[in-house]
């Protein structure tokens, strides 16, 4: 959820070009917008097969010295900038300088959310707890009729967290990703079955 008085965090492309972004809040852990400045903690983390094996297969492989950093400056901050993506480091509370991750949303028909945890954290309900909070934020505070997320099948993992949360599959197909073609679900909620769900 946002913290009630969070202080908005400014995510910035360009000095003239500013998008209020919230930070957000979980049990564990502090969301915050992404910055440039994330770009280093991201290259030191991302580039691991086991993060990459079910992302978009336009992620290149293997991930360039300079990858993080060009993907942040040309593609995430001007999307934020723009009010077409939504984007957050994933940080534990008790450790709120590492990043230890990235969540995102973003508008399209097919592809609403995305993210990656470091593995070293995998198994603990991280990536559920921050889920619950950015899905809360889409339908929320931005009033999205619906969130889909498209899933390798073999992503086991990722499946859990649709289901822990209430999705559904409404198709099922094959697409590319990183590691290759696979077998693929889409998974979907609208804003009513999410605030039913939570009695809101």
């Amino acid at each position: 959820m946002v913290t009630i008085g969070a202080l908005f965090r400014c995510a910035t492309y360009a000095w003239k070009t500013c998008l209020m972004i919230p930070d957000l809040e979980t049990e564990r852990l502090l969301l915050r917008p992404v910055v440039a400045e994330d770009a280093p903690a991201v290259q030191k983390q991302f580039p691991d097969w086991r993060i990459v094996e079910f992302l978009n297969p336009l992620i290149p492989w293997p991930y360039p010295a300079d990858g993080a950093e060009t993907f942040l400056r040309d593609v995430i901050l001007p999307r934020m900038a723009s009010g077409a993506a939504w984007q957050w480091s994933i940080r534990l509370k008790s450790a709120p300088d590492r990043l230890v991750g990235v969540i995102s949303l973003q508008d399209g028909e097919q592809d609403n959310r995305g993210f990656w945890l470091n593995p070293d954290l995998w198994g603990q309900g991280l990536m559920g707890e921050a889920c619950e909070a950015v899905t809360a934020f889409w339908f929320e505070t931005l009033a999205k009729p619906v969130l889909r997320v498209p899933k390798a099948m073999a992503n086991i993992a990722s499946r859990r967290i649709s289901e822990k949360t209430g999705m559904r599959v409404i198709w099922q197909g094959e697409r590319d990703f990183v590691s290759g073609r696979h077998p693929t679900e889409i998974w979907e909620i609208t804003r009513e079955e999410w605030l039913a769900l939570r009695g809101r």
